[in-house]
């Protein structure tokens, strides 16, 4: 295929969807332990919601408007993203059914799927229908004039339910009745009996007792449904009023937002689809044909009776050698940085920075971002026990973190209760920066301590995140950093603010994009004088068109690109005359790949970077975010060595080639798997 059929760039969505296939094909590796095959599945489900609920809308949106693109969003691509969808979805089913179901059963577990209840099964399940489940339900009758139909919120189960009276002259009446899955377990386990343990969805318990929530009718029909709402609602931006109460009326609206997808039963008669899409007002490109159950992120939860041996390997995160023992982590930090790389090592020591410095009687202030944080966090209740022993406590929330909202409500309405100085969203921007900065007065003298991470402040997902944070002295480096918490603080537009010179931190909207197109230039230069030159990057997402068109430049130059890429990428690799120098990996294991690094090899003497930025239109230009260079040269050493075992990896690696198609890296003279590799690296230091 010559390079003028082929696009220059990838469409998003589809780029993204691949991504989820690669989740998928993890689930379906005979390799995963059993019950982590069952978490990618989940990993799956809860991917296509989210892609449900906030991408399909822009695709729906402006499917109308006949422009090819508008913000990324390819307007003409709908059709085909719905029909890989719809092929994902039949991938899935395929493979619960055909591979994992039956090898619970091998295990002596037996999720009851699509199958009835045994005999046997009846007394515990009725017991438990009448005692924890009843009290949930709430039937609601379907009336075809209705003017205001029952509002289902987004992302709730619930099941249409025909019935036929006796003696009634109609021949049917419907009837929603909710699932209540959030308010408990999605699956019920049986005492075992012999050697199989009997596990039920929540669902057929219900299913199982539909006589009693409707007296005196036959139960002619059961069909699970449930509707994906629009959940990318913005807020009106403004500098007045109370941005906590405008997310909270957002949750709200979000409940009952605009539909974006209708999954039924596909087992549903068509009369009644009918029905519901004219009692719900849905399109045609709303109704999507699904099984019996929806909403299978819930596999997550699903009982474990084996204790763990179907799971991964145990890999405790390891104690950082230099950040142990009872003396301050504030001395050590004078002596020298420190830099962790979590979950492979412990994120006690984050922990530590801010307990320390909540009971420090030498600390005066600190401040620090909130993007998501654990939902019963220790680092904030350190903050909110810092405020109460009388240090100056700010905390920037960002409460536009999608998804994370309540949570960060939650949490900001703590920490203003005890005291923290609360500085909530900047208007028309997302703070994504992953930055702290305590200020401690000894001896007539005030010293910075800060931490720079590539990962949220949430000691939770530190456990499977892979990320890079350094804790810092560094003169120059908290100096500019009090430079972002003094701008954040004033919560003003960067245009209205006063120009901000950064000469060691890159941060966005300010120098970040300008700097990494000026090492990218360097680069090419070196190339161009026959130098050494050579860049490594590594992101979660790659999509804004200046920076992938400034490699495209590069490469053509002849400079050779790495590129290690989570989920979406609209490069395409390997193009002749365009991309031909650039490779694309996507690693795929236990942990998620999250850490953005950065690595420009300037002719022999490389420069490195880490932060929380991807290279998409939102983190460039509509959020703040914050690079930071790593100086320490052992640092250096350990981050090269990171992403070279990563470059390495012929196990969970998989090259994107130009057809946006996952190729197995071939080279197997000796596996090499690298979460594996650097964590038994670690384990030897």
């Amino acid at each position: 295929m010559t390079p003028e059929t082929l696009p220059t760039y990838f469409n998003r969505d589809l780029s993204w969807l691949s991504f989820n296939r690669r989740v998928l094909l993890e689930a379906a590796n005979p390799d995963t332990p059993l019950y982590e095959r069952i978490r990618f599945l989940a990993i799956f489900s809860s991917n296509l919601d989210e892609f449900s609920r906030v991408r399909m809308p822009a695709l729906l949106a402006l499917g109308s408007l006949g422009t090819a693109e508008n913000d990324g969003v390819d307007t003409l691509v709908l059709p085909t993203v719905q029909h890989q969808v719809l092929q994902d979805q039949e991938a899935f089913g395929q493979l619960l059914s055909g591979q994992i179901l039956p090898e619970l059963r091998r295990q002596g577990i037996h999720l009851l799927y699509r199958e009835p209840i045994p005999v046997d099964c009846e007394p515990a399940i009725t017991d438990y229908f009448f005692a924890r489940v009843l009290g949930f339900l709430q039937p609601v009758w379907l009336d075809q004039t209705a003017t205001n139909p029952l509002p289902i919120p987004d992302n709730a189960l619930y099941f249409t339910v025909s019935l036929v009276e006796s003696g009634s002259p109609n021949p049917f009446r419907y009837a929603l009745l909710n699932i209540p899955r959030t308010a408990l377990p999605r699956f019920f386990r049986l005492p075992p009996t012999g050697d199989q343990q009997v596990i039920v969805f929540l669902d057929d318990v219900i299913r199982q007792h539909l006589p009693t929530v409707f007296p005196g009718y036959t139960i002619a029909g059961c069909y699970s449904i449930k509707i994906n709402r629009n959940a990318d609602i913005s807020i009106a931006d403004e500098f007045s009023g109370d941005i906590d109460e405008k997310i909270a009326r957002m949750l709200e609206q979000r409940k009952s937002g605009l539909p974006t997808r209708f999954l039924y039963d596909a087992a549903m008669p068509p009369e009644l689809l009918d029905h519901l899409a004219r009692y719900f007002a849905l399109t045609r490109h709303e109704l999507i044909a699904g099984g019996r159950y929806h909403t299978l992120s819930d596999l997550a939860s699903l009982p474990d009776p084996t204790s763990g041996r179907l799971n991964y390997r145990p890999q405790p995160p390891l104690p950082h050698p230099d950040l142990q023992g009872t003396e301050s982590i504030f001395a050590r930090i004078d002596r020298r940085d420190h830099l962790l790389h979590p979950p492979y090592q412990s994120y006690d020591a984050v922990l530590r920075f801010f307990n320390e410095a909540a009971i420090d009687p030498y600390v005066q202030e600190i401040s620090v971002t909130l993007y998501r944080v654990a939902t019963e966090s220790l680092l904030v209740n350190a903050l909110i026990s810092a405020a109460r022993n009388g240090k100056k406590v700010t905390a920037f929330v960002e409460l536009k973190a999608r998804f994370d909202e309540a949570n960060n409500l939650k949490w900001g309405s703590r920490l203003k209760e005890a005291g923290v100085r609360l500085v909530y969203s900047i208007p028309a921007l997302k703070v994504h920066a992953k930055t702290a900065l305590v200020e401690r007065q000894q001896n007539g003298q005030i010293q910075r301590y800060g931490i720079l991470s590539t990962g949220n402040f949430n000691e939770t997902t530190a456990r499977f995140y892979t990320d890079h944070v350094l804790l810092t002295a560094h003169p120059a480096l908290t100096s500019e950093l009090a430079m972002v918490f003094e701008y954040l603080k004033s919560r003003r537009q960067p245009a209205l603010y006063p120009p901000l010179s950064f000469e060691h931190l890159l941060v966005a909207p300010f120098n970040l994009m300008n700097r990494f197109i000026a090492l990218i230039d360097r680069e090419i230069a070196h190339q161009k004088a026959g130098r050494a030159a050579r860049i490594t990057v590594k992101l979660n997402n790659l999509q804004e068109r200046t920076m992938i068109d400034k490699l495209y430049e590069a490469s053509q130059a002849g400079v050779r690109i790495e590129l290690i890429v989570r989920a979406i990428c609209t490069l395409v690799p390997g193009v002749a005359g365009l991309s031909e120098t650039i490779t694309v990996r996507r690693i795929v294991d236990r942990y998620l790949e999250h850490g953005r690094v950065f690595i420009f090899h300037n002719n022999g003497q490389p420069e490195t970077y880490l932060g929380s930025a991807d290279w998409m239109n939102r983190n460039l230009y509509r959020r703040i975010e914050v690079c930071f260079p790593v100086y320490n040269a052992q640092f250096q050493a350990e981050i090269r060595n990171l992403i070279d075992c990563q470059l390495a990896d012929n196990t969970q690696a998989r090259f994107i080639d130009q057809h946006l198609a996952m190729l197995p890296v071939l080279n197997q003279e000796q596996p090499v798997r690298s979460q594996e590799a650097i964590y038994a690296g670690f384990q030897s230091n």
